[in-house]
C-alpha cells in the first residue's frame, strides 16, 4: 500500500538560507561609524559629515536621527563646527579649506585608503607616472586624486591600458581603489605589466582584505546555493561587485537595499538561498531579510565560514581617552 502524506494548507515550504562569513561591516566602516557616534557623545549635536559616512542609507538615516547633518562641501558647515570626513577620504584641498574656515575636522578615512594615498605620493615624488585602477567619480578615487601630486591616470578596464601614452614608459607605478579586489584588478594589472614591463605597484596583500574576503566567501557560497542575495546600496562599489561575481559564476544574484526590496519570485524555484552583505551594510538588514523569508518559508539558517577576520583600526587621536598614535591590528 502506498502512503500519501497530506500537507495542510497552512504548511510553509522549506528553504535553506546559507549565510556567507565574512559579510557586512569591515573594520574601516566600523571605525567610521564609531568616529561619528563618539563625536556625538563628546561634542553633542549637531555634527557635520562631508558626504555619506559610508554608502548605506540606513546607516545615514540612523545617524541623522541622532543629530548628524550630512553636507556635500565644507562651505555648508558653520564656522567652528565639528566636521567629519567620510571613510572614503578627501582631497588635500578639502582638508586645507576646512582649516581655513576654522572647522574642527576629524578624519574618519579608512586607514587602508590612507595607505593608498601614501603609496601614490611616494611614487609621484620619485618621478613615476601614477596609474590608479578604479572608477572615476567614486569618492575614494576623487579623494586619492587630490592627495597625489601631478597627473594621475585613472583606468578601470584592461582596454583602457591601450590609451596610456606615457613619455617615460620605464617609470610607471600603479595603485588601486580599495573597494576592488584581487579578482577585480587582476586583468587590468596583467595588461599594465604587458605594456609597461618595469611597472611597480603594491603587493596583492595590500588590496583591501575585506573586499577580497567577501568575494572569496561568495565564490565558495555559490557552489552550494540556487540564488544569491546581496544586501547593500546601489552606489556601493563592493556590494555591486559581489552581485556581479555571483552572476558571473552562473548563480542568479540580486542586490537589495533591504528586505522590502526583495522580490519573492526570485526564489520560487530555489531550495537554498545564499545571503551576504557589502562592507557598508549593517547586520540588522541581513536579519531583516531572514525575518521576511520566515514569513513565507520554514527557514533553516546555516553559516558558511570561509575566512575568519579579526582586523581592527584605532580611532583618531582626538577621540581617544588616552591618545596614542593610530595603528592597525592585523588579521
Amino acid at each position: 500500500m502506498t502512503t500519501i502524506e497530506l500537507t495542510s494548507p497552512g504548511t510553509k515550504p522549506g528553504l535553506t538560507v546559507v549565510l556567507a562569513e565574512p559579510r557586512g561591516f569591515c573594520a574601516g566602516v566600523e571605525r567610521a561609524i564609531d568616529v561619528v557616534e563618539r563625536a556625538l557623545d563628546r561634542f553633542g549635536a549637531p555634527i557635520y559629515v562631508r558626504h555619506e559616512i559610508v554608502h548605506n542609507k540606513h546607516v545615514v538615516e540612523t545617524l541623522k536621527a541622532r543629530g548628524v547633518i550630512f553636507v556635500e562641501e565644507v562651505d555648508e558647515v558653520p564656522t567652528g563646527a565639528v566636521t567629519i570626513f567620510s571613510a572614503h577620504g578627501v582631497a588635500e584641498r578639502v582638508e586645507e579649506h576646512a582649516g581655513e574656515r576654522g572647522l574642527r575636522a576629524i578624519d574618519a578615512t579608512c586607514p587602508l585608503v590612507t595607505k593608498v594615498h601614501r603609496e601614490g605620493r611616494r611614487y609621484a615624488e620619485k618621478g613615476y607616472h601614477v596609474v590608479m585602477i578604479g572608477h572615476l567619480g567614486h569618492p575614494e578615487v576623487e579623494g586619492t586624486l587630490g592627495r597625489i601630486p601631478g597627473k594621475v591616470h585613472v583606468i578601470s578596464e584592461p582596454e583602457d591600458v591601450d590609451g596610456l601614452d606615457l613619455d617615460h614608459p620605464d617609470k610607471v607605478a600603479f595603485v588601486t581603489q580599495t573597494t576592488l579586489s584581487v579578482n577585480d584588478t587582476r586583468d587590468v594589472i596583467d595588461a599594465l605589466k604587458r605594456k609597461f614591463p618595469s611597472i611597480v605597484g603594491p603587493d596583492v596583500r595590500d588590496i583591501c582584505y575585506a573586499t577580497q574576503n567577501r568575494q572569496t566567501a561568495v565564490a565558495e557560497m555559490a557552489k552550494h546555493v540556487d540564488v544569491i542575495l546581496v544586501v547593500g546600496a546601489k552606489n556601493s562599489s563592493n556590494s555591486n561587485r559581489l552581485r556581479e561575481l555571483g552572476e558571473n559564476i552562473g548563480v542568479p544574484s540580486y542586490l537589495i537595499a533591504d528586505a522590502d526590496a526583495m522580490d519573492m519570485e526570485w526564489l520560487k524555484d530555489a531550495g537554498r538561498v545564499g545571503l551576504t552583505a557589502g562592507a557598508s551594510a549593517p547586520e540588522t538588514l541581513v536579519q531583516g531579510v531572514i525575518e521576511r523569508l520566515r514569513g513565507q518559508y520554514e527557514v533553516d539558517v546555516k553559516t558558511l565560514n570561509v575566512i575568519r577576520e579579526n582586523v581592527t583600526f584605532k580611532l583618531p587621536r582626538e577621540l581617544l581617552d588616552d591618545p596614542q598614535p593610530s595603528q592597525a591590528a592585523g588579521a
